[in-house]
């Protein structure tokens, strides 16, 4: 009986972990590069509901992952035109965008789906690894998941490796603590912190399909329901870096899929007092974290190179 609680936790977890940790990778890239990005949960909430338009549209998945990247992207431009281009503070930013991108999903729901109630849509199916998936407790969690999942934890050790062993890893570094520095040695400071951005909003975007296009199949208002923030903390629980991220999502994530669990197994507690569970781990988590040093030039923008 533990053991099969166990499996179904660890299962929950992992899938719960994907939408969140392809934000927190995003927003990992963007803070190295010096832009943060409040406006996570609008990109996330865009990415969701695009992915859901698309694939309704389309009547494909693929569809709706590409719309959902595409949807996130704009919300990371227009955030990049705020703070890179009109130079305006990030976090108030970041912060609006959230905002109007939830008003902008609430009345979107009507006039894109209408009175259709039926405006469920395909899900990814899932991709069962043999042998592996066989694994006592671990095993159904780790190998028997959608693609989308395997994906951005693949990210993961690709993301070290950029960010430790290649020159583009090394100018996102320069640019996030010594803006002015970089540019004396020809980078192109703008430009890169542009691409973090970019690649943040897609991230995201694709983090908000994972939601819907890979468990819910739907959309519903406010359906990221503060992951965003979630994801924003795990990066500093982190300390932005990528391993760090990937663990500390992994229990944001946990506390998520025990808080579910447990009201199915109708454990006498409030129910109110276990859906703040991920939020109260997240908040305590950070509490307790020592030693943070996030990159030097985060959130200012340098003049223009």
């Amino acid at each position: 009986m533990h053991n099969d609680f166990l499996t179904l936790l660890l299962v929950a977890g992992v899938g719960l972990a994907a939408p969140l940790l392809y934000a927190a990778l995003g927003e990992l890239v963007s803070e190295t590069a010096g832009v943060i990005n409040i406006g996570l949960e609008g990109m996330m909430l865009a990415g969701a509901f695009c992915g859901v338009w698309g694939a309704f549209v389309s009547g494909s998945v693929a569809v709706g992952f590409l719309a959902a990247a595409a949807g996130g992207m704009v919300v990371a431009a227009v955030h990049g035109v705020v703070c890179l281009v009109f130079r305006a503070n990030q976090v108030v930013s970041g912060v609006v965008l959230n905002v109007l991108v939830l008003g902008l999903t609430t009345f979107g729901i009507a006039v894109v789906f209408g009175s259709n109630l039926s405006r469920s849509v395909a899900t990814l199916p899932t991709l069962r690894i043999p042998l592996l998936a066989d694994i006592p407790i671990a095993g159904p969690a780790l190998f028997e998941q959608d693609i989308g999942v395997y994906a951005v934890f693949l990210m993961v050790p690709l993301l070290v490796w950029v960010l430790r062993s290649t020159p583009l890893g090394l100018a996102l570094k320069a640019v996030g603590e010594r803006p002015e520095s970089a540019a004396s040695l020809g980078v192109r400071v703008t430009a890169l912190r542009w691409g973090a951005l970019l690649f943040c909003g897609l991230a995201a975007g694709v983090g908000g399909a994972q939601l819907t296009l890979a468990g819910l199949g739907a959309f519903t208002q406010n359906v990221t329901a503060g992951r965003g923030f979630i994801a924003l903390a795990a990066v500093v629980f982190g300390r932005w870096r990528p391993v760090g991220t990937m663990v500390a999502v992994l229990l944001f994530a946990t506390a998520d899929a025990f808080q579910i669990r447990a009201q199915a197994l109708g454990i006498h507690v409030p129910y109110q007092l276990l859906a703040m569970l991920p939020y109260l781990v997240t908040v305590v988590a950070l509490a307790f974290v020592r030693g943070m040093r996030a990159p030097a030039a985060l959130g200012v923008t340098p003049e223009r190179s």
